[in-house]
């Protein structure tokens, strides 16, 4: 069994999911810990709730959404002729959706942490909101945005539950490391599936140190420029 590419796979669909998630993550915790818009409680529960659902429902409701029957999956057979269910980029979507609490919840942490008072004043020296989060906000809490990107990246790297619905468990196409794994345990194959399990542990490893450590900075205090 090559490994290799089961690697790379999984690493795309969590790069991916990890791309689409930072502009929303980073955008929602403005709105509700910045901003304070009216419903920032309700936006607060919405984005936390794939964190408290199985993520099986998260599957099964991409599923809906994004089937050749879905409201989406309708429009882009119609429109391209091609499904996206079953292939790589519905694992990323599932992943995406799963790992976005996580990384929005440190992010808005992280933006807490940012003195108002220096946003007051820019805003006082006629600096646009837009302006005032993109060289104030994100420059001083950027430690804790980029610990909550890794967060999400490695919960990403791990999906399993919403992908194996929306997406399957075919070999070189939607084949990540933990359905690999679950393949290999079913078949009795304990030699690669450890060998699998050891892959996964390491790059797991790998990006939650680093996180720890970008928190750490980030709690030690942002630096001013």
């Amino acid at each position: 069994m090559e490994v290799l590419p089961i690697i790379a796979l999984t690493l795309q669909i969590a790069l991916v999911a990890t791309v689409i998630d930072v502009p929303f993550a980073i955008g929602l915790s403005w709105l509700i810990i910045k901003k304070r818009v009216p419903g920032s409680f309700v936006l607060d529960i919405l984005a936390s709730l794939p964190l408290a659902v199985p993520p099986v429902v998260v599957g099964y409701l991409l599923l809906i959404l994004l089937g050749r029957n879905g409201p989406v999956g309708g429009i882009i057979q119609s429109l391209f002729g091609t499904d996206i269910v079953f292939t790589w980029l519905a694992a990323a979507m599932a992943a995406s959706i799963v790992s976005f609490p996580l990384m929005a919840r440190t992010i808005m942490v992280s933006m807490r942490g940012v003195d108002e008072g220096l946003e007051r004043s820019a805003r006082s020296l006629g600096a646009s909101a837009w302006r005032v989060l993109f060289t104030i906000t994100i420059p001083l809490a950027y430690r804790g945005i980029l610990a909550g990107v890794l967060l999400g990246f490695v919960r990403a790297m791990s999906e399993f539950g919403a992908t194996i619905v929306v997406a399957g468990n075919i070999p070189g196409r939607t084949q990540t490391l933990p359905l690999a794994i679950f393949s290999r345990v079913q078949l009795g194959d304990n030699e690669v599936a450890l060998r699998l399990v050891a892959v996964s542990i390491g790059l797991a490893v790998i990006t939650l140190a680093l996180h720890n450590w970008l928190l750490e900075r980030s709690q030690a205090g942002p630096e001013v420029t």
